[in-house]
């Protein structure tokens, strides 16, 4: 049986506020072409198909297609929720979804119900252990004395272990949504760390032949058994320069046989510059970057008037952009009450200008902060 990890599909998020729902479904295309090339049995996504609980139309729309075409491509799928998803929207119709090849296992109480597929060797057992949050899944789970995730996580494997020991012959595939100890963090998970300690030893999932976990973005090997697939796009810029990708998981037999990489295709890719603005504008060298995700960082000495707006006039999907002028800006860092102490209104306003675009008001411009703070006063005055 072949089987495809995947995860963290997160569809619907945006990215510094541009809309991804094009760029992910271009990846998730890929994904079902992928899966008719190499003959993949079975899709299991470990957690976090959308990005938030209630997801819009749009986002759903781009799943049921995505699900739909990885369907017709061959391969049955197996879903578990992650923290950003609705387990009981996303396990909705369950028990009608599973008759067409789609098993969402969405439920504490399903957890040791696994999904039984076959191949010519026998049965393999899916079992999806949803995201658990610590608090509630305790008690869900009948046990009050568990603390953290690895005490919820540690009741739901032993369930698990427990079914497959009433299942000689059949080798098992867990799908989990959590942060195992070893794995590595980048700026766009969003912390599980809600009612315990967030990090769960990777003995935890001891005695399956395969885990595939979600949560993470880097794609990851923990054990030769335990991986994270990682998003198939890049959610922020620490992660630009990882290789997204997915697992192809071979099992025969005796159980685990081989792991593959796939790498997958970047819709748009994301990349850096820095420099003083109108050498950003200007240099031709930098129209390599035009179709990039682009973080900027301006280096002027003062802060350029409408500079983002100048930026994405030549780069179109600049999505973010920070100010650092070269040097820094001069100027010890106070207390407010020991920068203002003996200083006039204006000259505080004079200061705040400067500490903001790097440059003191010109003549024309302190005469404007004058009549304002005048006419302040005068508005003070005639309240008393």
């Amino acid at each position: 049986m072949r089987v495809l990890h995947t995860s963290d599909w997160h569809l619907g998020r945006t990215f510094h506020g541009a809309d991804l729902l094009t760029e992910q479904e271009a990846v998730l295309t890929h994904i079902a072409g992928l899966v008719e090339r190499e003959a993949v049995d079975v899709v299991v996504v470990a957690g976090d198909i959308y990005d938030r609980a209630v997801p819009s139309a749009e986002a759903v729309r781009v799943a049921t297609t995505a699900l739909a075409r990885i369907r017709q491509a061959g391969a049955q799928l197996v879903l578990t929720p992650g923290n950003h998803d609705s387990a009981a929207r996303l396990g909705a119709f369950a028990e009608f979804a599973a008759a067409g090849g789609l098993h969402l296992r969405a439920t504490v109480a399903g957890i040791a119900e696994p999904v039984l597929l076959h191949d010519e060797h026998g049965p393999v057992a899916f079992y999806g252990l949803p995201y658990l949050e610590p608090e509630p899944s305790r008690h869900a789970l009948g046990v009050p004395e568990a603390r953290g995730h690895t005490g919820v996580l540690g009741e739901a494997m032993r369930r698990v272990r427990a079914d497959l020991a009433r299942r000689p012959k059949t080798r098992s595939v867990v799908l989990a949504h959590a942060f195992v100890t070893g794995g590595e963090p980048t700026e766009s998970e969003r912390t599980i760390a809600v009612g315990g300690v967030e990090q769960v030893p990777g003995s935890v999932f001891d005695g399956v032949d395969y885990v595939a976990l979600g949560h993470l973005h880097g794609p990851q090997t923990l054990a030769e058994h335990l991986r994270y697939s990682g998003s198939p796009l890049a959610y922020s810029f620490s992660e630009a320069r990882q290789r997204k990708s997915v697992w192809l998981v071979d099992l025969d037999v005796a159980g685990l046989a081989a792991v593959r990489r796939h790498e997958l295709p970047v819709p748009r890719p994301l990349a850096t510059l820095t420099g003083e603005l109108s050498a950003l504008l200007a240099e031709p060298d930098h129209e390599q970057w035009r179709a990039h995700f682009l973080s900027i960082t301006v280096t002027d000495r003062v802060r350029p008037v409408e500079a983002m707006r100048r930026l994405r006039e030549r780069f179109p999907f600049a999505v973010h952009m920070d100010w650092r002028p070269e040097g820094g800006v001069a100027g010890a860092e106070l207390k407010y009450a020991e920068a203002v102490r003996g200083r006039s209104d204006l000259q505080i306003a004079r200061s705040f200008l400067d500490d903001c675009r790097g440059a003191e008001p010109n003549e024309r411009e302190e005469r404007l902060v004058h009549l304002a703070l005048e006419a302040a006063n005068r508005a003070a005055v005639a309240k008393l």
